[in-house]
């Protein structure tokens, strides 16, 4: 038993200064080459593979964004875009007489090809989206002047379009000063959230789902594009499927009874500039869905999605993903098991994560 116990101690040692001779040598290597830009991008030259599914889903991304602008789609992500450009132009104060000439030809375009395409099959584009457009074109031509030619040209090509929505007033307005839901009510819902990941043997009604939904659409995104994709499993089977690929659900990918891939799609972008921007607002959106689903009695748990190649490709060919469409996080969701425990998970102080006027 003593030399058991003396081999042991060995070994234990020996792992002990593997890993400090790992954890040094990377040390001197990061110090190195991340020091400067230039080392940097020499580091990556050589190492390409690092970045490089992300590098061909920005550049699929952008290819896609032009060759949809002739497409049939169910989203005008070019038209979102502009009319929102309008919207804020709208909202200036002053609000100048005349504004937007450098679009306002682009945007009747896109507004153009968008009713043509309606016109020619009415259920294969989203109306809301159709009816907006038109409101805010509607509102901008009424807000600028006449005498102008380029706005005066475009007013005539959109009188000449000749489409009618079935939704008016879908133009900017005053916000609701006083809200409802207080400070307390907010605080309560976000305190009792928690990541579940014991979850009981029941259904989760798709209803409760799209209400929740309902509520993450809400959440900002750039310029209205809403780049992102919620699919939603319950089917048994499919999801064990999905659950069992992300290492975050190791233990309890058997449990969960419905899965969420929430999917970014870089096709929404003409510019390498905003290939965070998937990141950033399916995040809003996703915080805002889990929070909606709290409300309605469901429990949720966020498992992270690395950027690891094996699992990577995994995923696209489980779920069918473009090379433009990157995988977010994936959520689980289901009613919480009554016996079942979450974590403590003690937060920063304010001091940790807040600083006013901080400029270093």
């Amino acid at each position: 038993m003593l030399n058991r116990l003396k081999n042991i101690a060995k070994d234990l040692l020996a792992i002990a200064w593997i890993r400090r001779i790992y954890e040094n040598v990377n040390r001197a290597f990061l110090e190195t080459f991340g020091s400067s830009r230039i080392l940097s991008h020499l580091f990556f030259f050589v190492s390409f593979i690092t970045f490089n599914r992300e590098q061909a889903a920005t550049l699929r991304g952008r290819r896609n964004y032009y060759r949809n602008k002739k497409a049939h789609r169910r989203s005008h992500v070019e038209l979102r875009r502009n009319i929102h450009r309008l919207e804020k132009g709208l909202i200036m104060r002053p609000r100048r007489e005349v504004f937007a000439r450098d679009y306002i030809g682009e945007t009747l375009e896109f507004y153009r090809f968008a009713a043509q395409q309606v016109a020619a099959s009415p259920s294969s584009m989203d109306r809301g989206e159709m009816d907006w457009a038109h409101n805010v074109l509607e509102e901008f031509f009424s807000a600028t002047g006449t005498t102008d030619p380029t706005i005066s040209a475009a007013r005539a090509a959109f009188e000449a379009v000749g489409y009618r929505p079935s939704e008016t007033g879908l133009v900017p307005y005053h916000k609701k000063q006083i809200s409802s839901v207080t400070f307390e009510q907010l605080e309560e819902l976000a305190m009792q959230r928690r990541s579940v990941r014991w979850f009981d043997d029941r259904p989760v009604p798709r209803e409760s789902i799209d209400r929740a939904l309902e509520v993450a659409r809400q959440a900002p995104t750039a310029c209205n594009r809403l780049p992102y994709e919620f699919r939603v499993f319950d089917d048994e089977k499919m999801v064990r499927t999905v659950s069992s690929i992300p290492f975050g659900a190791a233990g309890y990918a058997h449990n969960i009874p419905a899965i969420v891939v929430v999917v970014g799609k870089l096709d929404s972008y003409f510019s390498p500039r905003d290939r965070h921007a998937i990141y950033v607002d399916s995040s809003l959106a996703a915080m805002s869905f889990m929070f909606g689903l709290e409300t309605l009695g469901l429990s949720s748990s966020v498992i992270n999605w690395p950027d690891f190649e094996p699992l990577e490709v995994k995923m696209q060919r489980t779920l069918g993903l473009e090379v433009s469409e990157r995988v977010v996080m994936l959520i689980a969701v289901g009613y919480a098991h009554p016996e079942g425990m979450v974590p403590y998970s003690q937060k920063k102080e304010l001091d940790s994560i807040r600083r006013f006027n901080a400029l270093g």
